[in-house]
């Protein structure tokens, strides 16, 4: 092979199932494990699909193939962070190295100097298993279209080369649904084109024409072309500090002090890299082992200050700290570019004396003791209750844009009860008022009791019921309800709903 034909072959490196593998890091489990995108399987554990499990498929149905499914949310950037691992363990022996998508990465194969393109797979998959990542494939090949196919295909810790020339003819007896274009493929399935070779044999010029500029990038893969140059990314720098202490010191206000400059740089480091940090991970060695470690979030981004009295607080609350510190290290887990917290005009952020009381009481309560309130989907005023940690990003698990057919018209109570409480509502002579099962009142509410040792109260007025079937497929979850918006004489408002007959008081409208 000439060096110019070795310069332009594509090495691809696949790590299978990679969304499942980050959620396992977050989550370990020995049960099969399905990761979702909306409501839909986005990838699952091998024990999983020896059950049926495919992807694509709904989650109702999954549940029914594999009823010990451990279903688990799909996080791109907890994906993209872990695969950060095996970029930074490839280009200690490799460099240049393009990450396509988290569990996807493409490099020129380093023949010459591992003796062959297989002999370099092998080495970078035995690196890989160093790392703790054990099912990695390789695939070598002109395109990186085709080097992605060949990997896909290859066994496990095990690489297939397609031999420089043969591309195309690699390619040719692939199905086109390889493509991954749904609209594109449905449409070739019904002229008869089956394989990328029938794809390929049409004109180009008819192609873009017909399919358009999208049509004619996959027309030139499928013909064993390359579609753009491979963009190899550049190494990041090392962001992390550490200062060692020699002697080690006993008290917390001579580690503060001396941390001062190295904070500094820190910060610095991450400036001229254009970054801020907001979330940083604090490690606290003794006697040459780790006795303390912590991640600390920032509801904005940390300066140097911030990032001393971290430490210093974690000292103070550490009780296992017994011995004299030898070094302490910042490593900045939480990234965002420095542009995305810049100053407004007219300043922005929380004041900063606010920030530093909650992070200081949140420092002595525990993390997860000082919460923030946000919103999220749902049809009951408590599930639209978002609680995080103060300085950690809000994650909705539900989305609050969606229909949520069931939910309270505005405007939301102001008052929402960790516990319903019992009550009473019943008609003028004292009967009982229910909802039957097609949705329809028995009685119209005369007098109500919103708390079990209130007072009846005479109704001022009404409105509802709101039914709400919940869960109807899963017996043990299943929920029947209708709420109603309730008023008294004395000007209360209160939300309410009747379960079975039982009615309780879910919150009230300050």
């Amino acid at each position: 092979m000439s060096a110019a034909t070795a310069a332009d072959r594509r090495l691809v490196v696949w790590c299978p199932d990679w969304p499942v593998v980050a959620a396992l890091t977050r989550r370990p489990t020995e049960a099969p494990v399905a990761v979702m995108s909306g409501h839909r399987v986005l990838a699952c554990s091998p024990q999983a699909r020896d059950d049926g499990v495919r992807r694509g498929m709904r989650r109702r149905d999954a549940q029914a193939r594999c009823p010990d499914l451990v279903l688990l949310d799909h996080e791109p950037e907890s994906e993209a962070r872990a695969f950060e691992v095996v970029l930074g363990g490839l280009e200690s022996i490799v460099p240049g190295v393009a990450p396509l998508r988290p569990g996807l990465c493409a490099l020129r194969p380093p023949s010459r100097w591992f003796g062959g393109e297989a002999e370099a797979a092998a080495v970078i998959a035995e690196h890989l298993v160093g790392l703790g990542v054990w099912d990695s494939r390789a695939g070598v090949a002109d395109t990186l279209f085709a080097a992605e196919q060949a990997a896909r295909r290859a066994p496990a810790q095990d690489c297939v080369v397609v031999p420089p020339g043969e591309s195309a003819a690699y390619l040719a007896t692939l199905p086109v649904e390889v493509l991954e274009s749904d609209d594109l493929v449905s449409l070739l399935r019904r002229m008869g084109l089956s394989t990328l070779r029938d794809f390929g044999a049409l004109p180009a010029a008819d192609v873009h024409t017909r399919f358009g500029r999208e049509g004619a990038l996959l027309h030139r893969l499928a013909r064993g072309l390359e579609a753009r140059p491979l963009a190899a990314r550049a190494v990041p720098p090392e962001l992390s500090a550490e200062l060692a202490f020699e002697p080690p010191l006993s008290r917390v206000d001579q580690v503060a002090f001396s941390l001062r400059t190295t904070a500094e740089r820190f910060v610095a480091r991450l400036a001229e890299a254009g970054l801020v940090c907001t979330q940083v991970r604090i490690e606290v060695d003794a006697e040459g082992e780790l006795v303390s470690a912590r991640s600390w979030s920032h509801p904005r981004w940390f300066a140097s200050g911030d990032v001393v009295d971290r430490v210093r607080w974690q000292l103070q609350a550490a009780r296992g700290v017994e011995a004299p510190v030898g070094a302490v290290r910042l490593v900045p887990e939480g990234l965002e570019s420095l542009g995305d917290h810049a100053e407004s005009l007219f300043g922005g952020g929380p004041d900063v004396a606010v920030e530093r009381a909650v992070a200081r009481v949140q420092s002595m309560v525990g993390h997860e003791s000082v919460l923030a309130v946000g919103l999220q989907g749902g049809r009951t005023p408590a599930a639209r209750q978002l609680l995080t940690p103060w300085g950690d990003k809000p994650v909705a698990t539900r989305g609050p844009a969606l229909p949520w057919p069931g939910s309270l018209p505005p405007p939301a109570p102001a008052t929402v009860f960790a516990r319903p409480q019992e009550a009473l509502v019943v008609g003028a002579e004292g009967q009982a008022v229910g909802v039957t099962g097609r949705g329809t009142v028995t009685g119209e509410p005369a007098l109500f009791r919103a708390e079990p040792h209130a007072d009846w109260q005479p109704v001022a007025s009404w409105a509802g019921p709101w039914p709400v079937d919940e869960l109807w497929w899963d017996e043990a979850h299943a929920r029947r309800i209708a709420r109603f918006q309730v008023v008294g004489v004395d000007g209360s408002a209160w939300l309410m709903v009747v379960e079975n007959g039982q009615w309780w008081t879910e919150a009230r409208y300050d």
